[in-house]
């Protein structure tokens, strides 16, 4: 059975949060020995976080943990209980900055979604994706 863990990084509604995010989320997975997903996991989780900070106004999460099948999960706590909306597919957003985000994790992820939660005091939803560790 592998290790299991739990992280979370509270952050402010800063655009610098994402790089803060995706050098934790390297140090976290290089240091339970997951390197493999290193370069996968951060991309996901910028796109999860920039979201986060981009079209809220509170303050967000990084989570991210292991569960015990193995999986690494990891997800972007944000105070807007709305879905996010549909990704579009990756070829009709082209070289477009706007509209990426969850078509790259809907493309890298085994699998994605979002969840109602007020895990921190505040109404908000969860955005997360799943990868399978090799």
């Amino acid at each position: 059975m592998p290790e299991t863990w739990d992280y979370t990084l509270h952050i402010p509604n800063d655009p610098r949060a994402v790089t803060v995010c995706r050098r934790t989320l390297r140090l976290i997975l290089t240091l339970h020995g997951l390197i493999g997903l290193v370069d996968t996991a951060e991309l996901l989780a910028a796109e999860l976080v920039s979201n986060a900070v981009r079209h809220t106004k509170g303050p967000a999460a990084l989570r991210v943990r292991r569960t015990p099948e193995g999986v690494v999960w990891i997800g972007a706590w944000d105070t807007d209980p709305a879905p996010p909306d549909p990704p579009l597919p990756l070829e009709e957003v082209g070289e477009s900055e706007d509209g990426r985000g969850l078509g790259l994790v809907s493309a890298c992820a085994q699998v994605w979604g979002w969840q109602p939660s007020a895990r921190f005091g505040d109404r908000g939803k969860y955005v997360w994706c799943e990868l399978a560790a090799a």
